[in-house]
C-alpha cells in the first residue's frame, strides 16, 4: 500500500512528491498525458513546440530564487534573453525569466525522476475508510494510499473531496480565471529580434515567439497568443465549437504583428478553465493529520510557479514535523 497517493503531476504535485519520497513511498496521478500541469509544453509534429500554459519563471523570494538558480546552473532552466516588449501601464518586471531548456514542464521532470507516475488516470471518487484511501479512477481501477493531496484547481477539489475537507478551506473565496490560448506557425518566416510582447488590449493580452527560446532549430516561425481572462471569461464555454474565438486570437495578432493570414501552416487552441487566482488566500496549504488529507497549490498564494513551489514546501513541513491545518 502506498504512503502517499498524489493528485496531479504541476509545479506543486511535483514538489510535493518529490520532498515527500525521501522518506515515504508515493505515487503521481495525473489525468493529463504527461507532466507538468499548466507549466507543459505542447508539441507537435514536424518540431513543433509551444509553451502554452506557465509564460516563464521570474523568483521574487530568496528561497526559490536560490532553487531557480540551482536548477539554472544543472541546465534544466536557463535564462530566456531577447527583447520583452511591454505595452500595459503596469509596474515593469526587471526581474530575469527563466524557461525549462526542452519545456517549461522541466521543473515537473526534473522533481518526478525516479518516482512513480500513472497518466491519462483520472480520479472518479474517493473513500475513506478510516484506515485507508480508496481512490477510484474512470476506468474503475482502485488505488490504495494511507494518504492522499491534492494539487488541483480550487473548483475540481470542491468536487472529489468536499466531504472530507475543512469548512475554513471550503469557504474560501477563490477565483480561478481562465485563459484561452492559441499557438500557430507561420511558414517563410525570417528571423525577428522579439521574445515576447505584453499588449494593453481587450482581447490579446500576451504572445510569445517561442522560436526566441532558441531550444532547437525550426524551418517555421513559431508564436504562443494568450487572451486576456476578461474575454476568456465569455468564451472559455465555447471555444471548442465556435471557430471564431480562435480565428478573433488570430486576427488581433496578426493586426499587431503583420504577419500574413496566408502564411499560417498550423493552428492549435487550448482553454485553460482554471488558469490561476489572482487573489491569493490566508493559508498557504491544508493538511489533516487525523483523516490524512492534504492540499497544496498556487491558487493557496497566488498566481505564480512560485505560489505552487512554496505551497508544497509548506504542506510538506507540515507532513514531516507533524503540524496539523489548524
Amino acid at each position: 500500500m502506498l504512503d502517499f497517493c498524489i493528485i496531479g503531476s504541476g509545479i506543486s504535485g511535483s514538489t510535493i512528491a518529490n520532498l515527500l519520497s525521501k522518506k515515504y513511498s508515493v505515487q503521481i496521478l495525473d489525468k493529463a498525458r504527461g507532466p507538468g500541469g499548466r507549466a507543459s509544453n505542447k508539441r507537435f509534429k514536424d518540431n513543433l513546440s509551444f509553451d502554452h500554459g506557465v509564460q516563464y519563471i521570474s523568483p521574487k523570494t530568496e528561497k526559490f530564487k536560490n532553487f531557480i538558480n540551482q536548477l539554472n546552473k544543472k541546465k534544466i532552466l536557463k535564462i530566456w534573453d531577447g527583447n520583452h516588449l511591454d505595452f500595459t501601464f503596469e509596474k515593469k518586471d526587471n526581474n530575469q525569466k527563466f524557461i525549462g531548456r526542452i519545456g517549461n514542464n522541466a521543473i515537473s521532470k526534473y522533481y518526478l525522476k525516479g518516482i512513480d507516475q500513472k497518466y491519462q488516470s483520472e480520479v472518479k471518487n474517493i473513500f475513506n475508510n478510516n484506515y485507508f484511501w480508496e481512490i477510484t479512477l474512470t476506468n474503475n481501477e482502485v488505488i490504495k494510499s494511507k494518504s492522499i493531496i491534492f494539487t488541483c484547481p480550487f473548483p475540481q477539489l470542491k468536487i472529489l473531496a468536499k466531504k472530507f475537507l475543512n469548512k475554513k478551506i471550503l469557504n474560501l473565496k477563490v477565483d480561478m480565471e481562465p485563459n484561452i490560448t492559441t499557438m500557430i506557425a507561420v511558414k517563410n518566416q525570417k528571423d525577428i529580434p522579439i521574445s515576447s510582447i505584453k499588449f494593453n488590449d481587450d482581447i490579446l493580452a500576451w504572445i510569445a515567439y517561442e522560436n526566441s527560446k532558441k531550444r532547437f532549430r525550426s524551418s517555421v516561425g513559431l508564436w504562443t497568443i494568450q487572451s486576456t481572462v476578461k474575454w476568456a471569461k465569455k468564451k472559455i464555454n465555447i471555444y471548442k465549437i465556435n471557430n471564431k474565438v480562435e480565428n478573433l486570437l488570430i486576427s488581433k495578432f496578426i493586426n499587431f504583428t503583420g504577419v500574413k493570414k496566408n502564411k499560417i501552416i498550423f493552428k492549435k487552441t487550448h482553454g485553460w478553465k482554471y488558469s490561476y487566482n489572482s487573489k491569493g488566500s490566508p493559508y498557504k496549504s491544508y493538511w489533516d493529520r487525523k483523516t490524512r488529507i492534504g492540499v497544496c497549490a498556487d491558487w493557496f498564494i497566488g498566481s505564480k510557479v512560485e505560489s505552487a513551489w512554496l505551497s508544497a514546501n509548506d504542506l510538506a513541513k507540515k507532513i514531516l514535523h507533524f503540524k496539523s491545518f489548524n
